[in-house]
Parts: C-alpha cells; structure tokens; sequence
C-alpha cells in the first residue's frame, strides 16, 4: 500500500521541517580545545532534511525556525538561503545586546577520527528558537493555504524546552488536519531532556506527538527511550554501535501495534568499527513488511554528523518522488552513506551521484 501524498501541483512545498539551525563551528582535522580557527557551516537534525531534499533532489522546501536579529542570525540565515531553503517562516527575535534573554545557538563539533570519537558541544541555551511557541506559526496558512506535501520534525527540537515541545505537537496535529504526510525523527539525546523532566518527561511528550505521526524513524535507542519500548537480545555494551537485526524488526512490529498510525518506520545500521570506519545500511517498515538497503560494508567516514539525517530526506524523497518503500530505504542509505564523506551537517550529493552508488558503482574517478 503506497502513502496518501499530495501532488506537487497542488502545493506550494515538497516539505517543510521545524526545528532549530545552528551556527556549527568546525575545527577541521583538530581539536575544540586547542582550535585556533573555525570552519563555519550552518545546521540542525531537521533543517538538514529541507537542505537535502534541495540541493540534492531539487524539490522546493522551507524551515521553520526563529533566530535574533543580529549579525550572527543574518550569517545563518545567509547559509540556509545559500542551500536554496525557503526563508519565509523564520521568525525574528529583537537583540538585546549581548544574549541576555535570547540569542542563537552554536554548535562546536569535531570529527574525530580512528580511536577518537566524534566530539559535540552544543551552546544553545535560550535560543531564538528554544522560545517558539503554540500560537507563533499560522500552520492554518502554512498547510492548509499554501499546502504541503510533506512535514518533517523531531525529537531534538522537541526537547529544547516546554514551548517547543508543545508547538511540535501543535505542528504535527495541524500537518495531520491537512493530510500532510508528518515525519518524526525521534533523535533522542539524553543530554536535553535532563533539567526539563528527564526520560519521564521524554516520554511523555514524544509517545504525545507519536499520535499524528505516519513515518517514524529512529534507532533502537531512540525508541525504547522515547517511547518505553524494550529491545530484546541487543549487548549495548558489546555491541559497538550494531543492532541485532531480529531485535529491531520486533520491536517495531510491537510499535506499530501500540501506533497503528505508523505508515512507515526506519532506521539506519551501524556498526562503528572507528570514528572514520562503519559498517553503513538501512532498514525501513511499510505496510507489513521490512525492506533492507544494500550494505555499505567498511564505509570511511570524513564527518559523520548528519549521516541519518540525509538518510532521512533521502527516504522522504524516494517515497514522493516514486510512492515505493524499497526505492526509498535504498535512497536514504544511498544519501547518507554519501553524506557522510563530506565535511559539515549537510549533505554535498548530487542525485546522480546517489543513484550511482544505488546501482552498485564505486569510486573510481570521474572525468
């Protein structure tokens, strides 16, 4: 059974995502803590599906978003324009000099590389967008005037504070009264929900918004800590960022159970052997049954953050652009895999060049 989605006629967006876009500030091959010069790129989980699904699948998408008005808002603003995303809905919040009571958030990341992890370290208390709340979007407008085939949002945005939750929910509630298709990447990081509730309070809020989802995507530590189910059979400990197959596809059949709303659920496989090596694939649930990308086996990783996320607008473009689970998980695995071989949160891929590796061709150079 394929997706009830909307024409690209009948809208005015292919997809819209909410969420917070970061300025990222990269130290290259270094350190954060002995950088003496940052690469500047923008990003954030559900931004980068809008980016994506443009710049590498060229269909028209928009954010929604909030940011200060300052000079740091306008540069991040400058690199979602830059990425051809649509701007209309960004809110702008007045500077009060020096981010007393609202400024926009930085993102310090580095790479890591063989033994080494990926470092993260986010600074983005009382952001712009951590205040967006109920009431501050005409989603009226947005879905039902203007039109939208597809929405996309997620679990970090969700837990950036109280308001931000509760306009998730207002969000996916309205996408759901228009007949838009609704995304949800569950992203849980414990880290954000700590001073707001904890797992408690994650829980409750995403099991809330899971209601008026129809593709969710996540892992299996997203879902037994986002929405309380347990996974059977997985040595977390032994593991090394591998999931056991069978333990994954029982518990999303017991999701969907619980969430018979769930038209499709996916995740990506990963087994790290180091920060720059990784077993890379996919697997995605539609309709009954499971449909598996081909494998990635030994993938070198230049940048691993944003992998999952253009796995997800990848997935999201296979199921507009041809309404075919199989063509869909392939597509995501495809972009993320791709994604993931090039510096900063977004996705460099041309369409042709994830069709190629869909097809099975290597790396061999092209002139």
């Amino acid at each position: 059974m394929s997706l009830k989605i909307k024409s690209s006629k009948e809208v005015t967006f292919d997809q819209l995502s909410l969420g917070e876009v970061m300025l990222r500030l990269d130290p290259g091959e270094g350190r954060i803590r002995t950088a003496r010069e940052f690469k500047a790129w923008e990003g954030g989980g559900e931004y980068n599906t809008s980016r994506g699904l443009r710049k590498c699948f060229g269909y028209k998408t928009a954010v929604v978003t909030a940011f200060v008005d300052n000079e740091i808002g306008h540069l991040i603003e400058d690199f979602i324009m830059q990425g051809g995303v649509a701007t209309d809905f960004i809110k702008w919040r007045d500077d009060d000099g020096i981010g007393r009571t609202v400024r926009n958030g930085l993102n310090f990341t580095e790479r890591g590389f063989g033994v080494r992890g990926a470092v993260g370290n986010p600074d983005r208390g009382n952001t712009a967008a951590s205040q967006l709340k109920p009431g501050d979007i005409d989603w009226d407008h947005i879905f039902g005037k203007l039109g939208v085939r597809w929405f996309h949002t997620g679990g970090i945005f969700a837990a950036l504070s109280a308001s931000t939750a509760e306009i998730t929910i207002e969000a996916v509630k309205a996408a759901n009264k228009y007949g838009t298709i609704v995304s949800y990447d569950l992203n849980y990081r414990p880290s954000l929900w700590k001073t707001i509730g904890g797992l408690k309070k994650a829980q409750e809020v995403n099991r809330e918004i899971a209601k008026y989802v129809d593709v969710m995507i996540g892992n299996e530590e997203d879902f037994t800590a986002s929405l309380g189910f347990e996974v059977k059979g997985v040595d977390h400990a032994n593991n090394q960022g591998a999931i056991e197959l069978d333990a994954f596809k029982n518990m999303i059949e017991t999701a969907v159970k619980e969430f018979p709303n769930f038209k499709v659920a996916a995740t990506t496989l990963r087994h790290v052997h180091t920060a720059t090596v990784n077993d890379w694939s996919a697997i995605l649930w539609h309709d009954g049954k499971f449909f598996e990308s081909r494998k990635y086996p030994e993938l070198e990783i230049l940048d691993r953050v944003g992998g999952g996320d253009s796995f997800a607008s990848g997935v999201q473009f296979g199921f507009m652009e041809f309404n075919d689970a199989q063509k869909a998980v392939e597509y995501g695995a495809a972009h993320g895999a791709l994604a993931s071989t090039t510096p900063g949160d977004t996705s460099m891929a041309t369409r042709k060049e994830v069709e190629k590796q869909i097809s099975g061709g290597g790396a061999r150079v092209v002139r």
